[in-house]
């Protein structure tokens, strides 16, 4: 598969000046623009090359970095949207154990939703490093009182689950979107459920399952790996029935990925665009941020989150999934208001 990395990125009134003088290139439609690109094929690079010296038979690359992404799940496609996280768990990393019960859980689920949040993200596996698998009817037992209650208040919900027994059951309660770290391949039914359902859907770049993955954070050049993975998942999502237009992509920060694998892809991130699809981001509390700040605890970590969460919108990312809904809002509106 042929790739454009898109390079030197301008926003604001830089990028639009430097689009109609020819001398930059819309990302995903724009905001942002990039005067710069790499080439690569067949995972060799060429040097960094002006928008303008890109060869002819590069079109219908060129065509998949620009163009802008259509409205996903209903959500606003002038400005980035938040995820918020509610993890229905004993052990997730951070927030397992939080939520007692299922009212706890949906009163925090209906104050993300209060804050801004666009989305409320349920979760009833933990897929920390390491993690054990929850069997289907412990996992929905966890999750689908308060799916059905938020979705009954009018609130987008998500259900963060590879199994295809929860897809079904959390829809039928109200889920509106799929958010499957397996990237549908743990279960072959899952890809057609969800292309009957007209399901919008996020899938995500992991190898292995969360018990083993680390064992798997091995890449040459990670960027160019992770989207030449995440475009294999895409072109089964197709197959299935799933059109393009509902699927935003993940590059799985954190999931088989080192530290510096992590910084690598965030620092690449527009390179995901040659997928076609909205790129969402999950970097909320975790290690990788411990590691760079210094914090131990991941509740902690919230403003170091933030930062990271903000240079990815910077770099494309256009969902952001996140513990703190409210800062995460209070920073969008400010940073929209300087970028635009």
């Amino acid at each position: 598969m042929r790739l454009i990395e898109p390079l030197g990125l301008l926003d604001g009134e830089a990028a639009s000046d430097a689009i109609r003088a020819g001398l930059a290139l819309p990302l995903a439609g724009g905001p942002l623009a990039f005067p710069l690109a790499r080439l690569i094929e067949d995972s060799e690079s060429s040097s960094p090359i002006p928008v303008a010296a890109i060869p002819a038979d590069w079109a219908s690359a060129i065509e998949r970095v620009t163009r802008k992404r259509p409205a996903w799940a209903g959500l606003p496609a002038d400005r980035p949207a938040v995820m918020g996280i509610l993890n229905v768990t004993p052990d997730s990393f951070s927030d397992g154990g939080v939520y007692p019960d299922a009212a706890a859980a949906i009163a925090a689920g209906a104050e993300m939703a209060a804050a801004g949040a666009d989305i409320v993200d349920v979760g009833g596996e933990s897929t920390r490093p390491g993690a054990v698998a929850a069997p289907p009817d412990v996992e929905q037992a966890r999750v689908l009182p308060v799916i059905r209650a938020l979705a009954h208040r009018g609130i987008r919900v998500s259900v963060d689950t590879r199994n295809v027994a929860t897809m079904q059951a959390a829809l039928d309660a109200g889920a509106a979107i799929v958010n499957d770290i397996s990237g549908l391949s743990r279960d072959p039914a899952a890809a057609p459920l969800l292309a009957a359902r007209n399901c919008p859907v996020v899938l995500m770049h992991m190898r292995g399952e969360p018990a083993t993955m680390n064992a798997h954070a091995c890449y040459g050049d990670v960027a160019i790996s992770v989207t030449n993975e995440l475009a294999l998942r895409v072109a089964a999502a197709e197959r299935a029935g799933i059109a393009v237009e509902r699927i935003v992509i993940d590059p799985g920060i954190g999931f088989a990925k080192t530290a510096a694998h992590n910084l690598e892809l965030l620092r690449r991130l527009p390179l995901l665009l040659n997928l076609g699809c909205r790129v969402l981001v999950g970097v909320s509390r975790k290690a990788f941020i411990g590691k760079l700040s210094g914090i131990a605890r991941p509740s902690d970590r919230d403003l170091g989150s933030l930062a990271v969460g903000l240079y990815s919108v910077a770099r494309s990312a256009s969902i952001l999934r996140t513990h703190d809904v409210p800062r995460t809002v209070q920073a969008f509106r400010v940073w929209g208001a300087l970028t635009t």
